[in-house]
């Protein structure tokens, strides 16, 4: 986003209260270690629940309890395919600043060890079963 584009938020009252929640919206949602961890391993693939699942090592309902945010906070689109859904970075969001982040997200905390972890665990993640939402 040019500066051009940020001055256009911020000089028009009606879209500058929208812009500021979308902004504030995404930054707690990337406030947590887990959604760091979910955004990274879904930058490099997209994944349904049970692959985050094994990917993060995590429950079922602390995977889908995080998606649910990632995705309400913009950084998400999910679809069907088959019996799962399927999770991956939304590029065309509406919320520039999710894009943004996650752009900055992808570069960044390369040689982390945990994301390392996370990321070698998810060469090995499989769909199981039907009820994998």
């Amino acid at each position: 986003m040019n500066i051009c584009t940020y001055a256009h938020l911020f000089l028009y009252p009606g879209y500058r209260g929208k812009a500021m929640r979308d902004l504030i919206k995404a930054m707690k949602a990337l406030s947590d270690e887990t959604r760091l961890r979910i955004l990274k391993i879904l930058l490099e693939k997209e994944c349904c629940v049970c692959e985050v699942m094994q990917a993060l090592d995590i429950s079922q309902s602390r995977a889908s309890r995080n998606l649910g945010i990632l995705q309400n906070a913009g950084f998400l689109k999910a679809r069907r395919d088959g019996a799962w859904i399927v999770y991956s970075v939304d590029r065309q969001t509406a919320n520039r600043y999710a894009t943004s982040l996650a752009n900055l997200l992808r570069d960044s905390l390369v040689s982390n060890e945990i994301l390392a972890q996370d990321r070698e665990r998810l060469k090995h993640a499989t769909r199981i079963g039907p009820g994998c939402r």
